[in-house]
């Protein structure tokens, strides 16, 4: 097993893993490579360092979102546990640690970028192959019980890759009750903020980029952003990754709804069809999930019979 002795050891549980190298950071979280040292396999640790109690709630909810929502195509959670400190006269600080399946293949983004600098376009079934798992792991959260789930966060970056190239939904920190009534102005301000926080620009569905303060916000939230990632399969970025990469305002994009398509697209129009489809600036416009799931296995019938 080699030696363990110079590595930072963390217990969770009564099962012992040492920390291996960081895999990603965040705003409110870091993710550890470790191995367990009893069964010497690999996982994904996720830390969240809490600074208050609010903090510490919404990780703890993240715990929770694992248990509530199981399906092939969403991670699972393997193991997890708060450790927390706080004594008298010293600031409050916790932490919850989440011990998750390590993907080796890493996230449909490193599929792309590697794809982007080879232009090696996937096969529109392949792509679409693809796409429908991911709708069906978007599905179970949108029909969680006792009420409905949206991700609020889907991009290429958060779909991790199984060896046998299978889409796995992953990092379940901005998930959160589907339908929101909005009722003043303090209440869209909050949502807005959380919105900015922990949903990323490029992906994000434009009623929450300026939240109403007297409306109705649903799971069509994550419509929006699956119609950014179909389109990032097709061509390697959202179709609002080069505005932020400018600096130019995404919001004003994005609630503008212009999308443009290459010019020189080997993507039929159907493909492109179906990307407006969920691209409707006007969430009462937008598909649910079952529309999107039924449209995407017609396209691709359409397409499997072309071949």
């Amino acid at each position: 097993m080699g030696c363990f002795c110079s590595k930072k050891i963390v217990t969770i549980n009564g099962e012992r893993y040492y920390e291996i190298d960081q895999l990603g950071e965040g705003g409110f979280s870091t993710i550890m490579l470790a191995q367990a040292i009893h069964s010497c396999k690999y996982y994904a640790i996720k830390r969240i360092i809490c600074h208050d109690l609010d903090d510490q709630d919404i990780g703890l909810k993240e715990v929770e979102y694992y248990g509530l929502v199981k399906h092939p195509n969403i991670i699972e959670c393997v193991d997890s546990s708060l450790n927390a400190s706080c004594q008298p006269g010293a600031n409050f600080m916790s932490e919850v640690l989440i011990v998750l399946p390590y993907y080796k293949k890493g996230t449909l983004q490193n599929e792309l970028d590697l794809r982007r600098i080879a232009m090696d376009h996937m096969p529109a079934t392949e792509i679409l192959s693809l796409f429908l798992q991911i709708c069906e792991g978007v599905k179970a959260f949108h029909e969680a019980v006792p009420e409905p789930l949206a991700h609020r966060d889907l991009k290429t970056a958060n779909i991790a890759l199984t060896d046998d190239n299978k889409p796995v939904i992953i990092d379940l920190g901005s998930v959160a009750p589907a339908r929101v009534k909005v009722s003043g102005s303090c209440a869209a301000h909050r949502l807005q903020d959380v919105a900015s926080e922990r949903c990323s620009m490029p992906y994000r569905a434009p009623e929450l980029f300026n939240v109403e303060s007297h409306c109705s916000i649903d799971e069509r939230t994550d419509i929006w952003s699956l119609g950014c990632i179909l389109y990032a399969m097709c061509y390697f970025k959202s179709p609002f990754d080069a505005v932020y990469e400018r600096g130019d305002s995404v919001a004003l994009a994005v609630m503008s709804g212009v999308m443009t398509f290459p010019k020189s697209s080997i993507y039929n129009e159907e493909i492109h069809n179906l990307i407006s489809y969920m691209l409707k600036v006007n969430p009462v416009e937008r598909p649910y999930i079952y529309d999107v799931i039924q449209r995407t296995q017609d396209v691709y019938r359409k397409l499997e019979g072309n071949v």
